[in-house]
């Protein structure tokens, strides 16, 4: 059995995958004090109604990963870090390879996640392959399956005492519509994360429907929230 010829045909195989729907070349925004690029990855494993990527979600993945090593390559010098986003970047199993690839090129990583794939999480953080982790924090139980369509609660609860017990980076997030996370729910989150000894900034962005997305939802009252968290469990930020 020739190991070495299948273990080329297996990184020749991941290389020739096309699991990447586009890149957006630069943001200042979405990596906290560094010069990023982002990989949505295509696919995902919830169908959020007010998610504004549905052609990410339900496409097919358009460059390789080879195609976006040559993209970095040129770029080594203008950017520090890359983002892993999507749809939901975990799902791909090939993502750890990519990742030491960046770190070969001297970039950070950062993962944006649902958080329903924690072993995936947990493989990255031991292997030293994630730098910076944003986590999609989308509802409490009772409102959970309704908002994602699915039944990950279980999971994401995982992924977050995985990154409170690490010492990777990380910031928790809300995407909000007024119709599907009341007042009262969003304290009960912030409560949550209280309780589970979550110290970082709370971020919340409120639902902007600038083009199509996934449910055709009514329009989202950003005056439905306090601009104010007053007297809330945690640091609560607003992103818009």
């Amino acid at each position: 059995m020739n190991t070495n010829k299948e273990n080329i045909s297996k990184k020749e195989k991941e290389v020739a995958a096309k699991p990447i729907y586009s890149i957006t070349p630069f943001t200042l925004l979405d990596y906290p004090d560094h010069t990023a690029c982002i990989l949505w990855f295509a696919g995902c494993n919830m169908r959020c109604g007010y998610c504004y990527n549905p052609e990410i979600v339900q496409g097919k993945g358009k460059v390789s990963y080879e195609e976006v090593l040559e993209f970095l390559r040129n770029r080594k010098n203008l950017l520090d870090a890359v983002v892993f986003s999507g749809g939901e970047c975990t799902l791909h199993q090939d993502i750890p390879w990519m990742a030491h690839q960046i770190h070969e090129l001297g970039m950070k990583v950062k993962i944006d996640t649902n958080g329903s794939r924690p072993h995936v999480l947990e493989n990255l953080i031991d292997q030293k392959l994630v730098d910076y982790v944003a986590l999609d924090f989308k509802a409490l139980p009772g409102a959970y399956q309704k908002i994602t369509a699915s039944k990950l609660f279980d999971e994401f609860v995982e992924t977050l005492d995985l990154l409170l017990y690490s010492k990777i980076r990380f910031e928790v997030r809300t995407t909000l519509h007024s119709t599907l996370i009341s007042k009262e729910e969003l304290f009960n989150m912030a409560q949550f994360l209280h309780e589970k000894g979550y110290k970082g900034n709370y971020y919340l962005q409120h639902f902007v429907c600038e083009k199509g997305s996934i449910s055709q939802l009514p329009e989202s009252s950003k005056t439905f929230y306090p601009q104010k968290m007053i007297n809330f469990p945690v640091n609560t930020i607003w992103r818009n």
